[in-house]
């Protein structure tokens, strides 16, 4: 292993350890109403209604994903775990599939539910998979990502543009992009 990937990869696990473990109990209602609002500020016409539901949906499904992932561990110590078969479930792109079918389940009719990777092109950072919620037909930048992997069951969640720890793209696009460079090894070897 290239040196500098090991030593990254320890700082990585040093400072996923020391995340904090899931929320036990209720949300703080200030918190949820932070991210209603916060959804609400995305564009005028996202309702109050819908921007309070999914912020609520948001914080208690993150909190049951939490437990029935088993999480007790950092991110990166909890995907060894599921990686090695010990956990059930818990990978970032587990987070997102479970909560986009939640939130895509409440037929929003003023929000979208979209899913965004990054660092799908970076060898020397984990690519990470989440939601998006955006106001209805925003592009994915316009939105809100909703993250519960990076806590390790506590969400977290930022508007896409503010949210520098990470470059997120769509997924489409970047799964498009994995296919098609797929395709050109295949036919390489060919």
């Amino acid at each position: 292993m290239d040196r500098r990937l090991f030593v990254m990869s320890g700082l990585g696990l040093a400072v996923s350890a020391c995340a904090p473990g899931p929320l036990e109990g209720p949300a703080p209602t200030a918190d949820v109403d932070a991210l209603a609002a916060g959804l609400m500020a995305l564009r005028s016409d996202v309702a109050a209604s819908e921007a309070a539901r999914a912020a609520r949906l948001s914080y208690s499904h993150t909190a049951a994903l939490a437990e029935a992932y088993r999480i007790t561990d950092g991110p990166i110590i909890h995907n060894r775990k599921v990686n090695r078969g010990e956990r059930p479930r818990g990978l970032c792109r587990h987070w997102a599939e479970d909560m986009s079918t939640r939130l895509a389940q409440e037929g929003f009719t003023t929000l979208d539910v979209t899913r965004a990777i990054a660092n799908a092109d970076n060898p020397f950072r984990l690519e990470h998979s989440t939601t998006v919620l955006t106001p209805r037909g925003a592009a994915m930048e316009d939105g809100m990502v909703i993250d519960p992997w990076r806590l390790a069951g506590r969400l977290h969640w930022d508007t896409v543009r503010q949210d520098t720890r990470y470059k997120w793209r769509p997924r489409a696009v970047v799964l498009e992009e994995k296919r098609q460079k797929l395709l050109a090894e295949m036919g390489r070897q060919a």
